[in-house]
């Protein structure tokens, strides 16, 4: 098998404190081998830290003064630049504790002075053959993770736009929704991340949870596909009877995403969209519904849905109202401060709503 190529060829390092033993391991290597040399582990060590081309493998001496071969070869096995090079000791101590210490500290091998050469040949092809197994297989995982990820991100990709074209349908009877979605997508991207840098709310968001709450945040309002078209698009005041059929929404969202995580029980952004699609409509001071919770016992993740949407729906025209001004839309959301949200939550808004959401309505046709 060949284990080289012309191009790159093999080195190895000798590090020995007998210029005579450098000069007898020199010669048995094959001569397309390319060679370096260090007479002591110090000088090894430094030889190794400013060179670009590290050896494929290294030939080390145990007793050698200052540093002797145990030192080096731990040294180098701590180090990540080093850890993965083989090394092979030289010795001429024979006794079993000396081998097992030789092991111990990461050596591949230990071969005993008097050198043989043909020893020394086959087992540095051996351990060499062996380190370029090593890297093949490297590679070849490598490129298997990556087209694994890519597979996975295409997958990934593809049934997050079917649930975003489903939950697009839902609104669709709503003529006036346009970018609804997206703007929800992006409100609570923005809020979340400015929240996270929050003391109280850096042990609940990290990078996972914002994922999952972008991800999450289209299937909000999914329940509406089963409000009928006299409430949903009804251009006056709903009555009481028709609000109590709208407030349905909540639960019928909620229920159809939990039959979809009893088969997947391991997809947290399925599990966040339960949370938004009920809990949306709760308010901070429990007036809200469908179950009246307050302040913390709202999930977060529809806490600050409840903004995003809210906040939207005044931006946006409507059958039964035109859109606010930027200016009218942010003094509700401040007059909802500690009753329908969460003060924080507000806080956060505030913070980027200048900057990012704004952006978010120059020029918005829906």
């Amino acid at each position: 098998m060949e284990i080289y190529n012309n191009d790159i060829p093999i080195k190895i390092l000798i590090v020995d404190d007998s210029p005579e033993a450098i000069t007898v391991l020199g010669n048995a290597l094959p001569k397309h081998y390319k060679r370096q040399a260090a007479l002591s582990g110090e000088k090894a060590i430094a030889l190794l830290e400013s060179t670009a081309e590290l050896p494929d493998l290294i030939l080390l001496d145990v007793m050698m003064p200052g540093m002797d071969g145990y030192e080096v070869c731990k040294y180098l096995k701590n180090d990540e630049k080093f850890k993965e090079i083989p090394v092979i000791y030289l010795s001429a101590l024979t006794d079993i504790k000396d081998k097992a210490k030789a092991f111990e500290q990461g050596g591949v091998d230990f071969i005993v002075k008097p050198f043989n050469i043909k020893e020394i040949q086959a087992r540095v092809e051996t351990h060499l053959k062996m380190r370029f197994f090593q890297k093949e297989l490297e590679v070849c995982n490598n490129n298997l993770e990556r087209i694994v990820s890519e597979k996975i991100k295409e997958i990934s990709d593809s049934q997050m736009e079917t649930i975003f074209t489903l939950a697009k349908l839902a609104e669709a009877r709503d003529k006036e929704t346009g970018e609804h979605l997206k703007r929800i997508q992006c409100i609570c991207r923005f809020v979340v991340n400015t929240l996270r840098a929050y003391p109280d709310f850096k042990d609940r968001i990290n990078s996972d949870y914002i994922d999952n709450l972008q991800k999450a945040s289209p299937l909000h309002d999914i329940g509406k596909v089963g409000i009928s078209d006299t409430i949903l698009l009804k251009p006056g005041k709903l009555t009481a009877e028709e609000f109590e059929e709208m407030k349905q929404h909540s639960s019928i969202g909620a229920n159809t995403l939990e039959n979809v995580y009893k088969d997947y029980p391991s997809n947290h952004y399925i599990k966040t969209g339960i949370d938004i699609a009920r809990s949306h409509h709760e308010k901070w001071d429990g007036s809200g519904y469908p179950e009246g919770l307050i302040g913390d016992n709202i999930p977060l993740s529809a806490q600050i849905m409840a903004l995003a949407d809210v906040y939207d729906a005044l931006r946006s025209k409507r059958v039964y109202k035109e859109a606010y001004t930027n200016i009218a839309a942010r003094e509700i959301i401040l007059e909802g401060s500690g009753n329908h949200f969460n003060p924080y939550i507000v806080q956060a808004f505030l913070e980027i709503e200048n900057e990012c959401v704004n952006k978010l309505y120059e020029n918005k046709k829906s």
